[in-house]
């Protein structure tokens, strides 16, 4: 009876711990829709994402001010240096990249907002539990609130205030820990190795993406 009591004592201390500020794994594969407050822009992508080795690559489906595209996009951090790829035209342009590398993660000085559960907690596998964070985005240009889960720190969503597009609103979906095809995180064989002339950043998700960075 004792050991119940010190074993269900123990069990009501670990549920009760305040959630703490936390690191997505290093690799990961996923989707994600983005949406904004003015309407400008909508986005739907895949993403691969490798931390340790500072590469993103977002394969993207959108409309940007009423006009769809599709882009594919392959950052390198380490090398500062971009890839607009076109696989079926076996086309590629490398550029500049001029953006720092920031892991998913809760910042540090995050504050917490509060623990939910995302579906039901009637039964066991009705819902996801989860935790959401509120601060300043860089150079206190505006506010965030993030929400990543509280087992795994797998983002859920995100919205960010920006001066262009007022909210944006980030949604995370189909997260799978690791990569399955690491190949995709290097440039093709047909990519040049120089730079290309014209090193403007475009004007789609991939430039909101280093804003909210």
């Amino acid at each position: 009876m004792k050991l119940f009591v010190v074993l269900a004592c123990v069990l009501a201390g670990c549920l009760a711990e305040k959630p703490h500020p936390c690191k997505s794994p290093p690799l990961l594969t996923g989707a994600l829709t983005v949406s904004t407050q003015n309407e400008k822009l909508w986005v739907y992508a895949k993403y691969l994402y490798d931390a340790w080795e500072q590469r993103i690559r977002l394969m993207e489906l959108g409309n940007y001010q009423n006009t769809s595209f599709t882009y594919d996009v392959l950052l390198l951090f380490k090398e500062a240096a971009m890839y607009e790829i076109d696989d079926k035209a076996h086309t590629c342009k490398k550029k500049p990249l001029k953006a720092d590398f920031h892991p998913m993660e809760i910042p540090i000085n995050a504050t917490l907002v509060g623990q939910a559960v995302l579906g039901s907690s009637s039964g066991p596998g009705e819902g996801l539990l989860v935790n959401t964070w509120t601060g300043n985005l860089p150079g206190n240009t505006g506010r965030y609130l993030t929400t990543f889960t509280e087992f795994g720190c797998i983002p859920v969503n995100s919205m960010s205030q920006t001066k262009e597009y007022g909210w944006v609103v980030t949604g995370f979906f189909n997260n799978v820990i690791g990569i399955s095809d690491p190949g995709q995180l290097n440039p093709p064989d047909f990519c040049p190795t120089e730079m290309t002339a014209n090193g403007e950043q475009p004007e789609d998700f991939t430039s909101l993406f280093f804003k909210l960075q």
